[in-house]
């Protein structure tokens, strides 16, 4: 897809509503964007209904929409293969996009200062439900629960 942002990589580590948002909409203009989920695929494969596809295997139709124009690659960011390919992401992409709570970038060895080590013109987009610091800082703004499925 053409349009102004085309040209553009964007490393998508996001999971739930702003991220996944921010992230399409940078696909909807034109970047290639390279959704990163973990082994268990992202949480929201499961929030629905509504849902579609076979019977056996349901996709609820937010991940269908917050997902569209982007790539999808599944990475143990806990194992070195893991890392070892999103280091190898981040050196090449212009975007990288996260939504963790704040200090799991730094745990994962991710931190703002690795990533710019490796990408100096790397703009990064950190979202947190109640900001980076403050009282609330480390509180998750969504919660897991277990899979909506239909039937």
């Amino acid at each position: 897809m053409s349009g102004p942002l085309d040209g553009i990589t964007v490393v998508d580590l996001s999971r739930a509503l702003a991220g996944p948002h921010a992230a399409m909409l940078l696909g909807d203009m034109g970047a290639r964007v390279v959704k990163v989920e973990s082994a268990g695929g992202d949480d929201t494969r499961g929030w629905g209904p509504p849902f579609v596809g076979p019977e056996d295997d349901p996709v609820s139709t937010y991940f269908l929409s917050c997902n569209r124009n982007k790539e999808s690659i599944v990475l143990d960011l806990k194992s070195d293969d893991g890392r070892d390919v999103l280091t190898r992401l981040a050196r090449r992409a212009d975007v990288l996009v996260e939504n963790f709570r704040p200090g799991v970038m730094d745990r994962l060895g991710f931190g703002v200062e690795h990533l710019h080590a490796l990408n100096p013109g790397l703009v990064i987009l950190s979202i947190s439900g109640f900001g980076h610091d403050g009282p609330e800082g480390g509180r998750p703004a969504t919660t897991r629960s277990p899979r909506a499925r239909p039937g």
